[in-house]
């Protein structure tokens, strides 16, 4: 055999032993692993994840139909809640959309290659069209009406012009979203109401009475008479009480005494009741008055106790104001004056308890601004006679005045209650006058040597003018002295 050249086999050793420098430096730049992880990283794959587009939103009302144009095929359609809404596909690029119910629900559109092609987030609301149409047709004068839709719940914004358009506006959005209306609407224009309430009654009454109680003495022998209530018979004598007016006794001579106790009384009573409260209240709202006081009556409680109860008596008003649209009101007022009147009282464990005498009404009426309308009236005119007498001897022609005893009453009453509203707005108060205003205190000399109550200045007091009606044209006269509370004067 023929031996290699020298320096050929110079050049393969050289490239050997390159080949074995540059092995290592490959292995070390590969990070050594456990074999279990090299396992797993072979058995679950990388996943690819896509997120689909953001939603778009759609609206669509109760009853109400939508189509929706794809510009590629549509192979699958979802529709999260079918109680919502319902879709049908008229075309591979047609969706057609219909609302069944208020709420929210998402549709999903997948085209080729099962890829998203859109993602819409479906709005179902009221059908806020015909509301808004019945609204117009209802209240045609409501300019100011906004109706906006928010899931299932209808909300009405802006104003109107009274609280009854305001209440017809809620009933006619009830009808369509049962129990989920939300009212933000506001009232405008005046819609404060002053209330002047004037109670007038007349009392007239008439007592005639005569009675006669006697007590005979003849020695041992006692004869008395109690008619009707004019003596008290207590340790073997009569007593006579406060009804009666005059005691004869004259000595009949013999030890016979002969005692009378007359009762003879006329009685004539006039009584004048005017109160005139006044009130302010918004539109819609109560108000209450009372000018009075309050009585205590004891309740008798278990074991003995006894519970203190306040009745309230006085000048009272109760009243609601609604300002229509036309400008009039509608009132419901009560009105009731009582006093207290112990001729009707009772006595409980040494309590005397007054009785009260009350004139009271309650009516609703409709009335525009400073008119007055009589609500209520009562003329009451009674009779009574009563005679007490010991029967034969109270029919004597003479002699039987003395035993028998006659009472008659009669009692006239006429009552009157008379309403006026007034539509107001607050007023300067600098420009006001009070009842305190034109008074002063005297001085030493005024009050104790003149035997005056005010000072000189007192009696001088500003001019006043009626209080005119809200429009600024003249009004019925009503029982304003001057301007009194928030009657608008003109011009204002």
């Amino acid at each position: 055999m023929r031996a290699a050249p020298p320096l050929r086999t110079s050049l393969a050793s050289l490239a050997l032993l390159l080949l074995a420098l540059s092995m290592p430096s490959q292995v070390q730049a590969q990070p050594r692993q456990p074999q279990g992880t090299q396992a797993r990283q072979q058995a679950q794959p990388v996943p690819n994840v896509t997120v689909s587009q953001a939603p778009q939103a759609l609206e669509l009302a109760v009853g109400r139909s939508l189509i929706v144009n794809s510009d590629q095929d549509i192979r699958r359609i979802s529709l999260a809640s079918p109680d919502t809404a319902d879709v049908l596909l008229l075309s591979p690029r047609q969706v057609y959309l219909t609302g069944k119910a208020p709420g929210a629900t998402n549709l999903t559109l997948w085209g080729a290659g099962e890829a998203v092609m859109a993602v819409f987030d479906l709005d179902v609301s009221p059908d806020q069209t015909q509301l808004k149409r019945m609204l117009a047709s209802v209240l045609p004068n409501e300019r100011g009406i906004r109706v906006v839709t928010s899931g299932k719940t209808i909300i009405l914004t802006g104003s109107v012009s009274s609280a009854p358009s305001l209440a017809t506006a809620l009933s006619l959005a009830e009808t369509f979203a049962p129990g989920k209306v939300q009212n933000l609407l506001s009232v405008g224009g005046v819609q404060q109401v002053m209330l002047e309430v004037r109670v007038a009654e007349m009392s007239r009454t008439v007592l005639q009475r005569f009675g006669i109680n006697f007590s005979l003495t003849s020695g041992g022998n006692i004869v008395h008479s109690m008619l009707g209530g004019l003596t008290t018979y207590a340790s073997g004598a009569l007593t006579p009480t406060s009804a009666v007016g005059a005691v004869v006794s004259p000595n009949l001579g013999g030890g016979n005494t002969l005692t009378a106790f007359i009762d003879a009384l006329k009685d004539s009573g006039l009584v004048k009741v005017l109160a005139e409260p006044n009130l302010i209240c918004l539109s819609g709202k109560s108000a209450s008055f009372l000018a009075g006081g309050e009585i205590p009556i004891p309740i008798p409680q278990a074991l003995g106790t006894v519970a203190i109860e306040y009745k309230p008596f006085g000048v009272g008003l109760n009243f609601t104001p609604v300002v229509l649209d036309s400008g009039r009101i509608s009132i419901q007022v009560n009105p009731e004056v009582s006093e207290l009147d112990y001729s009707l009282g009772v006595t409980i464990n040494s309590w005397q308890i007054p009785g009260l005498t009350t004139r009271r009404a309650s009516t609703t009426v409709e009335l525009g601004s400073g008119q007055s309308f009589a609500i209520a009236g009562l003329i009451k005119d009674s009779t009574r006679e009563s005679i007490k007498k010991f029967p034969g001897l109270g029919d004597l022609p003479v002699l039987g005045a003395l035993f028998r005893s006659s009472e008659f009453r009669k009692n006239e009453t006429e009552l009157v209650i008379i309403v006026t509203p007034h539509l107001v707005k607050p007023l300067n108060m600098a420009t006001q006058t009070l009842p305190t205003d034109g008074f002063k205190e005297p001085t030493p000399y005024e009050f104790f040597v003149a035997g005056q109550l005010e000072g000189k200045a007192g009696a001088a007091q500003k001019p006043q003018q009626p209080a005119p009606a809200l429009d600024g044209k003249p009004s019925a006269p009503s029982g304003f002295d001057g301007r009194f509370g928030s009657a608008l004067p003109a011009g204002e």
